[in-house]
């Protein structure tokens, strides 16, 4: 599965390193008490949008990492 900026955050916590590559790239979500209600719902383009992160960079990792 290629990962784009509409993935679900919890498509890509079931991808190996996925957690980690988000936390590498201060992605505050795996964190954050709200995640867990809303991770269904969360798309990575979205986070990246609101917290200013670079959602090439962090896509491109995730989908390297496959």
């Amino acid at each position: 599965m290629k990962i784009t900026a509409k993935t679900k955050l919890s498509k890509i916590l079931e991808q190996k390193n996925g957690e980690k590559i988000m936390h590498e790239n201060g992605v505050p979500c795996m964190t954050c008490p709200f995640a867990a209600l809303e991770i269904n719902e969360l798309e990575i383009g979205k986070v990246c949008k609101s917290y200013k992160l670079d959602l090439k960079k962090i896509l491109k990792e995730l989908n390297n990492s496959k």
